[in-house]
């Protein structure tokens, strides 16, 4: 029971830390979708398609996860 509750806190602190991050990696897909093509229907498809196959999600959970939190704990702000 201890090592649970140990798990569980350990977890939420580092999980509750607060950073909010600049999310490159969601941010430039978002930015490449955006001028793909000059068509905006062409792009919106693109777009539909990004997130049917998880791609948005993943870039998203990348950066929450991964590379926020690394930019966090090294102290760079960009």
């Amino acid at each position: 029971m201890k090592k649970s509750v140990l798990a569980c806190a350990l977890a939420l602190s580092v999980f509750a830390t607060g950073c909010l991050g600049p999310n490159k990696t969601f941010q430039g897909l978002r930015d490449w979708n955006t001028t793909a093509t000059e068509n905006k229907w062409v792009n919106e498809g693109i777009f539909l398609g990004l997130n049917i196959i998880p791609v948005y999600g993943l870039c998203y959970l990348a950066d929450l996860v991964v590379f926020n939190s690394i930019e966090f704990w090294n102290g760079e702000k960009k």
